[in-house]
């Protein structure tokens, strides 16, 4: 019933494009304001302690409600409350949508909008550089499919509706957090910041590795493998970090993309940013092949 459920809220998830202006939760960002101002009277506690409860609070009413329905009415409510999940819980935007918007913008040559449209996909700021733009923009691609889609299918997978909203939830939490830290414009390192990355970073570790094992079947499988062996042998870093460099060293690897001698700088920018869309789509059918299947032979998880 599960996988069920996952493969019609991944359809559902395609076809309300209309709607994904509803996920961007911000009715969540008091709760989690109130969280963080909570959290701020123990002072004395390690930060991650008080962050990961406000996890917990905000997953506690889909867990109640999951275990309420139980497998009432033959497991209908189930799927319509794992349908209403993954919604919310996938995205909050969609990558398709910002590659296509960034590709239109570079051939208007609309170089504010390439600029906007740039920030969209990476959620940072972008140099000015368009060879640099072009390979951030090409690494953030695949980094941002595993936390707007992979992550979430993985945690749905393991423990249904529970999970992919909890990994949901300690994104927006991290999200928060280091919104609060820059209006703050607070100096050093904050605590609160650190805590919330490293918890969100715990629930991507194993997704994003499996994400990384996906470029490299859906690409080039020697170059992934290249640079999977590169991001192995630099110096260690924060989870977080090492998590996202992973995925865009491998993703990029995978794409085997080199410049062509007639190519300009912009068509550059729209074929690798294409390119790193196409092995996402790529990899999505993958997961849906293989749910799919999981689900003609009646295995539930």
């Amino acid at each position: 019933m599960k996988l069920l459920a996952l493969l019609i809220g991944l359809l559902v998830e395609r076809l309300a494009t209309q709607l994904f202006h509803l996920r961007r939760q911000r009715w969540l960002d008091r709760a989690i304001d109130a969280g963080f101002r909570i959290g701020s009277k123990f002072s004395n506690w390690p930060a991650l302690i008080p962050v990961s409860v406000l996890g917990l609070l905000l997953v506690l009413p889909v867990f109640l409600i999951r275990f309420g329905l139980g497998d009432m009415w033959y497991g209908v409510p189930y799927v319509a409350l794992a349908i209403i999940v993954l919604f919310f819980s996938l995205g909050p935007k969609d990558i398709g949508e910002d590659v296509t918007e960034y590709c239109h913008a570079i051939e208007r040559d609309d170089a504010e909008r390439i600029i906007e449209t740039a920030r969209s996909l990476t959620e940072k700021d972008v140099p000015d550089d368009p060879e640099k733009r072009t390979q951030l923009v090409e690494e953030s691609v695949c980094i941002q499919a595993n936390n707007r889609l992979f992550a979430v299918v993985f945690w749905f997978i393991l423990l249904g509706p529970v999970g992919a909203w909890a990994y949901r939830v300690t994104d927006l939490i991290r999200r928060r957090a280091v919104f609060r830290a820059l209006r703050a414009a607070e100096t050093g390192t904050d605590p609160v910041v650190e805590a919330a990355e490293l918890l969100h970073a715990l629930v991507a570790w194993i997704p994003a590795r499996l994400t990384a094992i996906g470029y490299a079947m859906a690409g080039a499988f020697d170059g992934a493998l290249a640079a999977w062996r590169r991001v192995q042998s630099a110096d260690r870093l924060p989870l977080r970090e090492q998590s996202e460099r992973l995925l865009a060293q491998v993703g990029v690897g995978a794409l085997a993309l080199h410049r062509r001698e007639d190519e300009s700088l912009a068509e550059r920018a729209v074929r690798g940013a294409k390119a790193a869309n196409g092995i996402v789509v790529r990899l999505f059918i993958i997961w849906a092949v293989v749910v799919g299947a999981m689900t003609l032979y009646g295995l539930s998880l």
